[in-house]
């Protein structure tokens, strides 16, 4: 029996990932199964789909997992890590067809289908792996594969737009502030466990900004104004804040110019801690310069080595771009280093009370080594409340 027909007969479809530089992988239509596209990169985290599925700084991507099995223990409605999915597909070696978890409510292709995700499953992931490596990361293009014209597939693949120069913070962006009073009990992400106890006003930017991070920070006492990418720095410093947050994104750093104007004009009057995209904009801010990385950081289980003490941390990632490290003023100290590939991970200004990293120390997925800086975010202003006074 072809294979084609055999699928069909099964419930499922042939699908098609069109890369722009041409190539092609063949695997089996799961989700939404219909025509997505987005810059195709990899992820190596072994769990945690659901928070990667909803981390906005995905927007504009097609996520292929490097685990090969996939949606064993469901979805539910706390793992989310944001207001809707926003990868813009989704590939996998095997989507499991078994749920078995005590907090699942609904199975993983269930939940994509009702969110409108592709999936292509059933391709070698391990040989997309190695040619996104060995290429970078490419845009490309999920379709089905019956009755595909391959030529116009790679035509119009060939023509999607990369990452560099898009501003995707205002895509992801909210349009009004909102206040977030929900922390997570000894810090789970099951939210709504916790309320603020207000001892510390922090605004913080949303540029793709995760929930786990608000939790966190309210966890460690603060009263949270999440506000849209583009408030100026005028309307953050009528609100009086105790600290200032620039949070995680998706894109190129060097479109967002509102914030990067806007944090320059913050630096020295209100402490500041970024996060992944946030770093970036605050290296920027202090006259840095960013690049797009070949294949980028996604996983949860990257080591980063901090300079001061020597420790290593492993470490959720997920970025395309980094700060040049030769860009940094006389004023940045450098503070942690991928061991990866020896990329800036964090720094801090010697001028100002500001500082950042390139990763995530919210997790979500991932390992919690580094909690410790959301601390200092808050011995930062303790310091700086303490001038005020």
């Amino acid at each position: 029996m072809p294979r084609h027909k055999y699928l069909r007969r099964h419930g499922l479809m042939e699908g098609l990932l069109v890369l722009s530089n041409g190539r092609i992988f063949k695997g089996r239509l799961r989700g939404a199964r219909q025509e997505a596209a987005g810059e195709v990169i990899f992820n190596t985290s072994l769990t945690g789909y659901q928070e990667i599925l909803t981390d906005p700084s995905y927007a504009g991507q097609i996520v292929t997992m490097t685990y090969p099995h996939i949606g064993n223990y469901g979805s539910n409605n706390e793992d989310p890590e944001s207001r809707k999915l926003f990868v813009g597909g989704f590939i996998v070696k095997e989507l499991s067809r078994v749920t078995s978890n005590w907090r699942s409510t609904e199975s993983l292709e269930d939940y994509l289908v009702r969110n409108d995700i592709t999936v292509l499953e059933g391709l070698d992931t391990r040989a997309l792996v190695i040619a996104l490596r060995d290429e970078g990361s490419l845009p490309g293009l999920i379709a089905p594969a019956e009755g595909a014209d391959l030529e116009a597939l790679r035509s119009k693949a060939a023509q999607l737009p990369r990452m560099e120069g898009r501003n995707l913070a205002q895509d992801v962006s909210i349009d009004k502030a909102y206040l977030w009073d929900k922390g997570g009990k000894n810090g789970s992400r099951s939210g709504g466990e916790t309320s603020a106890r207000g001892l510390f006003k922090v605004v913080a930017y949303d540029f793709g900004i995760k929930h786990n991070i608000l939790r966190s920070l309210v966890d460690k006492g603060a009263q949270v104004e999440v506000v849209p990418f583009d408030t100026s720095a005028r309307e953050v410093l009528d609100r009086n804040p105790d600290g200032v947050f620039l949070s995680n994104g998706p894109g190129d750093p060097e479109p967002v110019s509102q914030a990067i104007e806007s944090v320059r004009e913050l630096l020295g009057k209100v402490p500041l801690f970024g996060i992944c995209l946030g770093h970036q904009i605050l290296g920027l801010a202090l006259g840095g310069k960013s690049y797009k990385l070949k294949f980028g950081h996604h996983g949860a289980n990257h080591p980063v080595k901090d300079l001061a003490t020597g420790k290593i941390e492993i470490t959720s990632q997920n970025h395309g771009f980094a700060l040049r490290e030769e860009s940094l003023p006389a004023g940045v100290r450098v503070t942690h280093r991928s061991l990866n590939d020896n990329t800036v991970e964090g720094m801090e200004s010697l001028e100002h009370p500001a500082f950042s990293v390139q990763y995530h120390p919210e997790a979500a997925p991932g390992p919690h080594d580094s909690q410790y800086l959301f601390d200092r975010f808050v011995k930062m202003m303790e310091a700086h409340r303490a001038q005020k006074d």
